[in-house]
Parts: structure tokens; sequence; C-alpha cells
């Protein structure tokens, strides 16, 4: 009988000794229907449990888990273990987040790309870093604006209308333009265009599509050549969870993390391609800025969003120019 009893609680406790440390991942994306921020997590959750270092990663989509704008003091305080997020979205706490959403500092893929390797990016990542979480995948999305009333292509055309914004230095130029700011995230867009609380919204190619922000809005003002737009949502980690991995788990991640951004770096342009596409063939108006209208929309920027940014960060205008001297 004590060999038996010996045996059951040795087994009991190599079950536990084997059990898989399990991480939570949350984002405010559709789940399954093909919006890659979800599939950069779904990555890294896949790979995670087939590499067989007992780690296993729970993925959360559609705010199931947290609210959009509770996911950084979550991963901050080591509640929430991972997740897809507009680094914007926490600019109320570390003001300087809001250099990854400015208006023309981006304007194309290749120049992201560029981006990631910058000075910039890497005093933006020192903040992250300090704050207690670690990037795993970097992802620039491209976006636009699109409107119920008439095309956006120059600031004229916005006055007068409500806009939501994803983000405090978007809100300025748009003001500066003479718009009001309907203050939101992108998952809440779509009812506030049906309800009338929006006219408009500023959102990234691939937030326009799986939100379907296409049957609320006449025309949409896509990236193009000139995009205005540009919003850094990268994976993140809190640096807690990640502690306490061992060094194989952690080295799992960060290899999931690299593939979920090679995947990303493969997908960005087709965003774009498949927004406008699914706008065309749902007869919505789709346009592009000129580069002389992009100009005038820089300039606007400058004077409200840029010159407020300087203002209000103590190294805000060294970030805005060490992210301009990229060529």
């Amino acid at each position: 009988m004590r060999s038996l009893a010996a045996l059951i609680i040795a087994a009991a406790c190599g079950s536990a000794v084997a059990a898989p440390v399990v991480l939570r991942a949350s984002h405010q994306f559709p789940g399954g229907k093909g919006d890659v921020r979800d599939e950069m997590v779904q990555i890294i959750a896949r790979d995670a449990k087939s590499a067989g270092v007992d780690l296993d990663v729970q993925v959360y989509p559609g705010a199931s888990l947290f609210k959009p704008n509770e996911q950084w003091n979550a991963l901050v305080n080591g509640q929430l273990d991972i997740s897809s997020f507009p680094l914007d979205y926490a600019s109320g706490k570390e003001r300087a987040f809001g250099a990854t959403l400015m208006p023309g500092l981006v304007r194309s893929h290749d120049r992201a790309l560029r981006l990631d390797d910058s000075k910039f990016m890497k005093e933006i990542k020192a903040k992250i870093e300090k704050a207690g979480v670690i990037v795993l995948s970097d992802a620039w999305l491209a976006g636009g604006i699109a409107s119920k009333k008439a095309c956006i292509r120059t600031p004229a055309d916005i006055k007068g209308q409500k806009i939501r914004s994803a983000g405090p230095t978007f809100a300025a130029m748009w003001q500066a333009a003479g718009a009001s700011i309907v203050s939101i995230p992108s998952n809440e867009v779509y009812n506030a265009l049906q309800t009338g609380v929006a006219d408009g919204t500023d959102t990234s190619s691939g937030s326009f599509v799986s939100f379907r922000i296409y049957e609320q809005v006449k025309c949409i003002t896509a990236p193009g050549d000139n995009a205005l737009w540009f919003m850094y949502e990268p994976v993140l980690m809190s640096k807690k969870s990640f502690d306490k991995l061992n060094k194989q788990q952690q080295d799992v991640l960060l290899k999931a993390g690299k593939k979920a951004q090679d995947y990303f770096a493969k997908e960005a342009k087709g965003l774009d391609d498949e927004m406008v596409k699914v706008f065309k063939d749902n007869k919505i108006e789709v346009v592009t800025l000129t580069p002389a209208e992009y100009d005038t929309w820089v300039n606007l920027a400058k004077q409200s969003s840029y010159a407020e940014f300087a203002k209000e960060v103590p190294d805000g205008k060294q970030l805005i120019d060490d992210a301009l001297s990229v060529k």
C-alpha cells in the first residue's frame, strides 16, 4: 500500500512539474477572420505550443479579456502576458508614444521597415522597456480616413465633421482643420458611425476591413504612395511574465515573435490593396492623396501635431527629427 501511495504521489508531482506555463494573449481585433494582427499572435501561440517547452499561449481576440485601453497597464503590471497593441493607446501614460502615430512621419511601407532599425525606434523601445514591457514583433500599419459625407483630400474637406481619431497627434491636426473629435477605440467605430456619433474615422487598412467600415461610409482616402496615416502596432509582452520563463521558453517566444514580424512584413502592403478592393467591391469611392495634397496636410501637422508634441514631450522635437532623418 505504501509503495502504491508513493507512486500516486510521485505521479502527481510529475504531472505538476510537466504542466505547461499558460500565457494569456489579448487584443481588440476580430479573431479567426484573417486580421493580420490576430494572426501574428496566433503564429506565436502555435509555435510556442509546438516547440515542446511546456508553453501554452491562450489567445483572447475581440477585446474579450481586456478592453483596448486597459491592456497597457495590464502588461506593465503582469496581469496580461502578451498583446497586439496600438502603442499610441498608451500615450496617456508615456506621451512620447504619440510619435508612433504622427501625421506624415512614415509615408510608405519601405520607410516603415527602415524606421524599425533607426535611432528613433531604439528610443521608443527603450521607453517601452523602461515601463516594464518588451517588443516581440514590430508592425507598422498604414491607414487612411473615411467619411459618411464626402472624400477628404484637403483640410477644407474635413471642416465641421465629427471625426473619430485613433490618437492625440491626429486629433490635433483634424482639429486644426476645423473638425471635432470623437475619442473611442477602433472596435467601437462601426457603432459610432451607424448612430451618428461620428461622421468619419481614421484607422488602419486592416481595421477598415475587419470592422466592416465600408458599410457605413461614402468615401475613403486610401494610403497610396502618400500615406499620411501610419501606426505602430507591435506584439508586446510583459517583462514580468517574460522574466518568469526559463531560457528555452524565452528563446521560443523571441523566435516566434520574429516569425510573426516577418509574416506581417510580407502582408503589410497587401492590407492596403485588400482594403481598396473591398471598398470598391462595396461601391465606396476610393481616393488617394496627391503629393501636393499630402504636403498641405503635413504643413498643417507641423503647425499643430508636431508643435504640440514638441511642447508637451521633453524630447519630443528630437524624436520627430530622428524619425524624419531616416531616408
